[in-house]
């Protein structure tokens, strides 16, 4: 990897850098100063090349950053951050966005469960609401863009109460043929991502996908723990403790309509987070069963048919988790 741009430089002839905030598998986000635009503060992206490729990859991977970055140029809505420009130098590719003030959910988390607290159900329940609605207004492009990163500490909250979803680095856009192309090369973090995201990048992920990261991430806030991985939960269907059993303060509704949206199987989530967002101002026995059972007992899990692009997808993560399994019991 590259070393970090230093405060002062310059990039684009344009933006001046002040200071590293970020860092990612494929480079750094910083904080800079459009001197375009006096007192303008802005937060860059950056995107390494990843030096294991060709040259015809490094060139298509360079192509489809300009093409999703367009995409992202496009898009205005309350809680995202503004992209406003995109370009690139030397081996680096840069995404230009709005600077958000404020502080993440990840630490405003992390100062109540020091002082033995947890977070207002009905402060996370407003953030989700915002969250909600940013998440349907990206799906509902054309193409559909899936997030495929979301968790607290992508989340800030500015100083005027508004949730903004700040990190686009793992973006993907639906292609029409119902795959989805990366933005930037990535997987996501283990605790809120689902099954079908491992087994990217051949159609697995859809907006269902957000959906459980959404889930993950709001049973995170309410609770003073991550979700165990996907992979550890269809290797022990009981290691998901119910919201309520590390928070009884919580509501059912809301422990219901976390545990729905954390299902697994995509076909066992809400169909859509229109869907699941109109749960949260219903009472909890509107809220469905899975088999027979309320998703609050114990989630079901349920083996893949293989009919379908997604579900031969899960097929192939499931049988490699329950050979790892088998490898390590007879390894004890």
């Amino acid at each position: 990897m590259l070393p970090p741009l230093r405060a002062g430089e310059c990039l684009h002839e344009r933006y001046q850098i002040i200071a590293p905030i970020g860092q990612g598998g494929m480079g750094c986000v910083y904080q800079a100063e459009d001197q375009r635009l006096t007192g303008r503060l802005c937060a860059i992206k950056e995107v390494q090349e990843d030096p294991s490729l060709s040259p015809e990859m490094r060139q298509q991977a360079h192509e489809q950053f300009y093409r999703e970055a367009s995409t992202l140029a496009r898009l205005d809505y309350p809680n995202l951050p503004k992209v406003s420009d995109f370009f690139a130098e030397g081996d680096r590719d840069f995404l230009v966005m709005d600077f958000v003030p404020g502080r993440d959910l990840k630490t405003i988390m992390d100062e109540a469960r020091q002082n033995g607290e947890f977070l207002p159900e009905a402060d996370v329940l407003k953030w989700a609401l915002q969250l909600a609605d940013a998440l349907i207004y990206l799906h509902q492009q054309d193409p559909p863009i899936i997030h495929r990163d979301i968790k607290p500490s992508n989340l800030r909250l500015t100083p005027g109460g508004v949730l903004k979803l700040v990190d686009f680095g793992l973006v993907k856009t639906a292609a029409p043929d119902e795959r989805t192309v990366t933005v930037v090369q990535g997987l996501g973090t283990a605790h809120y991502i689902p099954l079908e995201q491992y087994g990217d990048d051949t159609g697995g992920t859809d907006a269902r996908t957000d959906l459980y990261s959404l889930g993950a991430t709001l049973y995170h806030l309410l609770t003073n723990e991550p979700p165990p991985e996907a992979k550890q939960r269809f290797l022990r269907p009981n290691s998901l403790k119910p919201p309520r059993a590390l928070n009884p303060g919580l509501s059912t509704r809301t422990e219901r309509a976390l545990l729905w949206a954390m299902a697994l199987h995509p076909d066992d989530r809400p169909p859509d987070v229109a869907t699941w967002r109109a749960l949260l101002t219903v009472s909890a026995e509107a809220l469905p069963e899975i088999d027979g059972q309320t998703v609050v007992v114990r989630p079901v899990i349920r083996l893949p048919r293989t009919t379908t692009r997604l579900d031969r997808t899960l097929m192939a993560v499931a049988g490699a988790l329950l050979v790892v399994a088998a490898l390590l019991t007879q390894l004890r």
